[in-house]
């Protein structure tokens, strides 16, 4: 048995739920629309985002933004989905891909070769966890400048990991998702099952938390 390798909920099988199999897919569908998007913000002061990589506090500024200008470049966006395809190919023993030489048909290109894939992925490629998590990161870290988020949403959408759902379906199967604690939130809520849990709850939740191996 695994964990979902994004969202950590159990599996009989595979290395991604349906749900962020569902997600990772959809986000490598946005991958070419959030490359395009960017060229809109390359021009200095079109944010006030973090920078994204290396900075260089001693040198003078660039004429363009240097956060955008690396998701943008060979070896951003493109060159991280690159990788995972050539690992997926290499994996599937397929020949190494060939890129095409325009940045923006590369990540087209890189995308829609992980996303046809992504069933064989989620079923059988022990790397499918760190693929999600690294594309969804990539997705973040693109929407920080075109839909940066407010610091207040961002702790409450990622919360504090308390522990694992243990509510029990019909025919003895149990949950296993991951439980948050939100701010503002009095109950514990299963974001996937929607089990809600109170404060009389806590204890007999932290007795049946599943043993973690030594």
């Amino acid at each position: 048995m695994n964990d979902c390798g994004l969202c950590e909920r159990g599996l009989e099988h595979g290395y991604l739920c349906p749900g962020c199999t569902r997600a990772t897919t959809q986000r490598l569908d946005r991958m070419p629309k959030l490359w395009t998007a960017l060229a809109a913000f390359l021009a200095p002061g079109s944010s006030t985002s973090p920078q994204y990589g290396r900075t260089r506090p001693s040198e003078a500024p660039l004429p363009a933004r240097e956060d955008v200008l690396s998701l943008r470049a060979a070896g951003g966006i493109a060159g991280v989905l690159e990788d995972w395809r050539s690992a997926m190919q290499a994996d599937r023993g397929w020949g190494t891909p060939a890129a095409p030489a325009d940045v923006g048909r590369r990540v087209v290109v890189a995308a829609r070769a992980l996303s046809i894939n992504i069933e064989w992925i989620a079923s059988s490629w022990p790397l499918a966890g760190e693929m999600a998590v690294e594309v969804r990161g990539l997705e973040a870290d693109v929407l920080t400048i075109v839909d940066p988020e407010d610091p207040e949403d961002r702790k409450r959408q990622h919360g504090t990991r308390i522990g694992y759902c243990v509510a029990q379906f019909e025919g003895g199967d149990v949950c296993g998702a991951v439980l948050r604690s939100y701010p503002g939130e009095a109950t514990l809520k299963c974001r996937w099952c929607a089990t809600e849990y109170g404060p009389a709850d806590y204890l007999l939740l932290k007795q049946l938390q599943p043993a973690v191996p030594a």
